[in-house]
């Protein structure tokens, strides 16, 4: 078991693109989502797929489990999606030793861009990169899961 712990911004610009390194195309999608446990399985680049289970209340630490699984297999699980499924490309973005993911959302959910800090370390407000506006940690409407379920928040 891991503990995942990240923090979660919403970004107000592109001045991030710059400093943009690899990315991934995913495409994910749930199976079960409720009550702070939910069920994912996602597919990186078309190539390899995941199956994740997480736990916990919607904050900035949940237990998170990750298996690989056949690529063949999550192709024929997402028929049994619940709500839509998540299209988007993730940048690794480099910002004083940092790695910052950020999320370009397609399809449903073209517009949104939401960048993730997955680190113990509270950083200070200062430290963070100016591209980053409001901070959505805990707010579940946010969260993939919910996304996924309700679409685009009215707050987004």
């Amino acid at each position: 078991m891991a503990k995942e712990i990240e923090r979660k911004f919403l970004v107000t610009s592109d001045d991030w693109r710059g400093q943009a390194g690899a990315k991934t195309a995913i495409r994910q999608f749930y199976l079960a989502a409720v009550n702070g446990r939910s069920l994912r399985v996602r597919i990186r680049d078309g190539s390899s797929a995941v199956l994740t289970l997480k736990f916990g209340a919607h904050g900035r630490e949940r237990d998170e489990f990750e298996y690989p699984i056949p690529l063949a297999d999550a192709e024929e699980m997402q028929e049994f999606a619940v709500g839509l499924v998540i299209e988007k490309t993730r940048h690794e973005v480099r910002h004083n030793g940092y790695v910052y993911e950020v999320d370009v959302f397609a399809g449903a959910l073209a517009g949104l861009v939401i960048a993730e800090l997955e680190t113990p370390d509270d950083i200070p407000v200062a430290k963070l990169p100016l591209w980053l506006g409001r901070e959505v940690t805990g707010d579940s409407s946010f969260y993939n899961a919910s996304l996924a379920r309700n679409g685009l928040p009215v707050a987004a």
